[in-house]
């Protein structure tokens, strides 16, 4: 099965995670399994030094997975940078995934976009776009909703996304 992705791209700063945070608020309440991907073009590190997982990923295991009662964590080494289409391929068990960042993929998109932050020029074309959060509502030839409203934004990814899936 292909589970159905949207992506929320826009500039730094615009507000992305709080749009995808109240995504998942809405669609959780609808009844949806979410799952998210978080871009991260700096590196992170979710393992500490000194813990057992730690010790494990230095002793030169390729994969670590942490698994408890409540939830399960894999740390995968990789000799270069995923896409993410390999990284959806790592992910099931849910309805609907929501990517933040990734500007540049095939996905559909929800653009955050801020003109007291940004400006007046998108970062993304408009034939990618499925729509626009925003605190105006430029003529795109898609739809642009108010940065919070939710329920609307839930409605179209209902109808254009997963409806079809």
């Amino acid at each position: 099965m292909i589970i159905p992705i949207v992506s929320v791209v826009g500039r730094s700063g615009s507000g992305k995670t709080h749009l995808i945070c109240g995504l998942i608020s809405e669609l959780k309440r609808r009844g949806y399994r979410v799952a998210t991907i978080k871009h991260d073009v700096h590196g992170f590190n979710i393992d500490h030094p000194g813990k057992d997982s730690w010790k494990h990923a230095e002793a030169g295991a390729d994969t670590v997975v942490i698994s408890s009662l409540k939830q399960v964590a894999m740390i995968e080494k990789a000799p270069l940078e995923l896409t993410l289409d390999q990284v959806i391929d790592k992910i099931n068990n849910v309805d609907i995934i929501l990517s933040e960042g990734y500007k540049h993929n095939d996905k559909p998109k929800i653009e955050v976009f801020r003109s007291t932050v940004h400006g007046k020029t998108l970062c993304s074309a408009a034939d990618g776009l499925l729509a626009v959060a925003s605190d105006i509502t430029p003529e795109l030839g898609v739809p642009v909703f108010g940065l919070d409203d939710y329920p609307a934004m839930v409605d179209l990814i209902e109808s254009r996304i997963l409806l079809k899936s």
